[in-house]
């Protein structure tokens, strides 16, 4: 009878945890689904939200732009030196510049300008709206006639996003540039060369899915911190645990876009 009750205990706590895990993806799905309508809607442009948005773009890219192109130029150095030297040591050469373009553009520096993103600004700003939502400040805006998600949450989302794709671009051209000067030097005869050998590798597939890939990771980052801010946690929830949780799901989601796009590439 004990190990009954115990088992019936465990089971419905495991259904708990399930049921309070696919609520949460579903809260997240349904504030995505209402910031997309909003993003589509001229009404959201007016020219005090426009400001808005341009003022948490800025604060989402501006400040970490120079220390984070910095860090992943120095980072691709050290990276592309290896792969090259380890090339012309085993006289693979000719598959040095391929591993390089597709370790780093392809894979890394999406993934690690995503992750910038959501520890500079994502994560704060998604804290920043669980504190104020607590203390009321939507119910406020809302009998003042402000709607919250169009004033307050849009412009966070669209920030973090533009941020994402910024920095990844940014660095993926930085990439590119330092890998051309590690394989051919300082001199342009290699251009051609070059530009061949990296239009093969970004075939029209490849292409697709690495834009594809980018992307879901800026939309993860941006909307997955705001999703948990609007969600109805217990009381006792700290926001501790609300960053925590969302910062869980935010890994377990670039990693599910992460195999995707790996599938798509090499399988």
């Amino acid at each position: 009878m004990t190990f009954g009750f115990l088992l019936y205990s465990w089971l419905l706590d495991v259904g708990r945890g399930v049921l309070r895990w696919l609520a949460g993806w579903w809260s997240v799905a349904f504030v995505g689904a209402q910031l997309m309508v909003l993003a589509f809607s001229p009404s959201s442009y007016r020219r005090e939200s426009r400001g808005l948005v341009l003022r948490h773009k800025y604060f989402a890219a501006g400040p970490g732009l120079p220390g984070f192109t910095v860090l992943m130029a120095l980072f691709n150095v050290v990276v592309i030196r290896i792969v090259v030297v380890t090339a012309f040591a085993y006289g693979l050469t000719q598959y040095a510049l391929d591993a390089v373009v597709r370790v780093l553009v392809l894979e890394l520096i999406p993934l690690a300008a995503a992750l910038f993103v959501a520890v500079e600004y994502a994560i704060p700003s998604g804290s920043d709206l669980y504190k104020r939502r607590r203390a009321g400040d939507f119910e406020t805006m809302r009998a003042h006639g402000t709607d919250p998600l169009s004033h307050e949450v849009l412009p966070r989302v669209l920030a973090g996003i533009f941020a994402v794709l910024l920095l990844a671009v940014v660095s993926c051209s930085i990439s590119l540039i330092l890998a051309y000067i590690a394989v051919h030097g300082f001199t342009l005869a290699g251009v051609p060369s070059y530009n061949h050998a990296v239009g093969q590798i970004f075939n029209p597939v490849v292409s697709l899915i690495f834009c594809m890939k980018t992307l879901l990771f800026a939309i993860a980052v941006a909307l997955l911190p705001v999703g948990n801010a609007l969600r109805d946690f217990p009381r006792r929830a700290s926001r501790t645990s609300v960053e925590l949780q969302g910062l869980v799901q935010l890994f377990v989601l670039m990693l599910v876009i992460e195999i995707a796009s790996l599938v798509g590439n090499y399988y």
